[in-house]
C-alpha cells in the first residue's frame, strides 16, 4: 500500500522563508516514494488549491495574523478534509500553534497515523504565548512518533527537546544545488561586483532586518574596520530605517534591499567573508550560512547558546566566532580571517567540505528517507 504523507507548514513555495524552504525540501526528498499533499495558510482571505513541486497544495485563507501566527476560519474544515483522505504520516512543522490545536484533535481519532514533529525552534520571543502553549507542546511531543531537530545543539539547548531525546533525530537543513550553483550570467555579475569593490575586502550578510538577525551588530562592527572593507547587507525589514541611520556616518556600509536569487548568489560568489551576526536562538540553524559554506566562504558568527548556528559553522575550522553581541570582537574576527590568506583559504576549503558532507541535497534526502524507513519498521 502506498504511504500517504500530509505535510503541514505555515506557508509553502513560492513563499520564501526558512521553515517553508525546509518543508519544500522534505517534499522533494521524498519525491515519488509516497503520495504527498501539503496543507498551509494562504496570504489572502480566500482558500486556494494549486500544485507546487508536483504535489497538491491546499492553502487556507487567512483573515488575521497575531504574533506571527496566521488565523483562518476555514482551517478546521480543510484539515478534516485532508484527514478524510486517511494519511499514513503527518509531517508537522512547528511552531504553528493554531494548526496544532486542530491537528491534535484529529490525531486523537487516528491513533494509527504517525506524527513526525519537525521542531524548527522554541517559542522564545513571545513570553505569554510560550507559557500559554506549554501544555500543547507537551501533547505534541508525547504524541510524536519521531521529532526532528536541525542540530544536536538545539536538542541540548531546548528544554522541550532535551526531555524527549529518545524520539529525536538530527536532520540538518539542506543547502540545495539550485540555491548555490551559478550560471554564466551570475558568474559574470559576480565578476562585475569584484571590479566594483576592487581593492576592498568584501563582506556580505543577508537576512530580514529584525532584532534576532543581529544586523545592528554588523553595522556597529563596521565602525571598527578600516576603509579597506566594504560591508554589503541584503534584505529588509522593520529595522531597516534604524540600521540606515546607524550607518549614516560609515560609507563602508551598503544596503542592498530585497534581492532576487541570482543577485544573492552573485554577491555570495564575489564576497570574501560571509557575515552571519544572529544573536538569539530564534536563529535555530542558519540555512543562509550553510549555503555560503557550500559556496566555499569562510564565515564569522557570534557564539549563540542553544542555537544550531555554531553547529553549522565550526569555530577555528570553517570560520570564526565572537562573543555574542560584541561588535568589536566581531570586527576582530573578520580582520583575523581577512589578514591571513592561508587561514582564509583553509576555512573556505573546510566550509565547502563540511557543507557537502552534512548539508547537501543527497545528505538531506538520505536522512529523510532513513527517518521514514524507521517509521515503518
Amino acid at each position: 500500500m502506498t504511504m500517504k504523507v500530509l505535510h503541514i507548514s505555515k506557508y509553502y513555495h513560492p513563499f520564501v522563508g526558512g521553515i517553508e524552504q525546509v518543508a519544500r525540501d522534505c517534499v522533494n526528498a521524498l519525491g515519488e516514494t509516497c503520495e504527498q499533499r501539503v496543507l498551509c495558510f494562504n496570504h489572502e482571505k480566500g482558500d486556494r488549491t494549486d500544485e507546487a513541486d508536483g504535489v497538491t497544495v491546499v492553502r487556507a485563507g487567512c483573515f488575521a495574523k497575531i504574533s506571527s501566527q496566521s488565523l483562518s476560519l476555514s482551517y478546521k474544515k480543510l484539515l478534516k478534509r485532508e484527514f478524510a483522505r486517511d494519511p499514513s504520516v503527518v509531517v508537522f512543522h512547528y511552531p504553528n500553534p493554531f494548526a496544532a490545536h486542530y491537528l491534535l484533535k484529529f490525531l486523537k481519532k487516528r491513533p494509527a497515523c504517525k506524527l513526525v514533529l519537525y521542531w524548527h525552534l522554541d517559542i522564545t520571543k513571545q513570553k505569554l504565548l510560550r507559557q500559554f502553549f506549554k501544555g500543547q507542546n507537551r501533547r505534541l511531543l508525547e504524541r510524536a512518533d519521531k521529532i526532528v531537530a536541525t542540530s544536536p545543539n538545539y536538542i541540548d539547548g531546548s528544554p522541550y527537546l532535551s526531555a524527549y531525546r529518545e524520539k529525536c533525530a538530527v536532520i540538518p537543513c539542506c543547502a540545495a544545488r539550485e540555491r548555490t550553483e551559478c550560471g554564466e550570467e551570475t558568474l559574470a555579475r559576480a565578476a562585475d561586483l569584484k571590479d566594483v569593490f576592487r581593492g576592498k575586502t568584501l563582506l556580505f550578510a543577508l537576512g530580514r532586518h529584525v532584532p534576532y538577525k543581529g544586523m545592528e551588530y554588523l553595522v556597529r562592527a563596521s565602525k571598527f574596520l578600516p576603509d579597506s572593507y566594504a560591508v554589503c547587507i541584503g534584505g529588509e525589514g522593520p529595522l531597516t530605517p534604524s540600521l540606515e541611520r546607524l550607518a549614516e556616518d560609515d560609507p563602508k556600509v551598503n544596503f542592498l534591499g530585497k534581492m532576487d536569487e541570482e543577485e544573492r548568489k552573485a554577491y555570495l560568489t564575489a564576497c570574501d567573508i560571509f557575515c552571519f551576526p544572529s544573536v538569539t536562538k530564534n536563529e535555530a540553524f542558519g540555512i543562509a550560512l550553510a549555503e555560503a559554506m557550500m559556496m566555499g566562504k569562510p564565515s564569522v558568527t557570534f557564539t549563540v547558546e542553544g542555537s544550531g548556528v555554531n553547529y553549522v559553522s565550526e569555530k577555528g575550522v570553517t570560520g570564526e566566532e565572537a562573543e555574542n553581541g560584541n561588535a568589536e570582537a566581531f570586527a576582530e574576527a573578520i580582520e583575523k580571517i581577512a589578514s591571513d590568506r592561508e587561514l582564509s583559504a583553509r576555512y573556505a576549503r573546510a566550509a565547502k567540505e563540511r557543507a557537502e558532507r552534512l548539508f547537501s541535497e543527497a545528505a538531506f534526502q538520505e536522512n529523510i528517507l532513513a527517518l521514514f524507513r524507521a517509521l515503518q519498521a
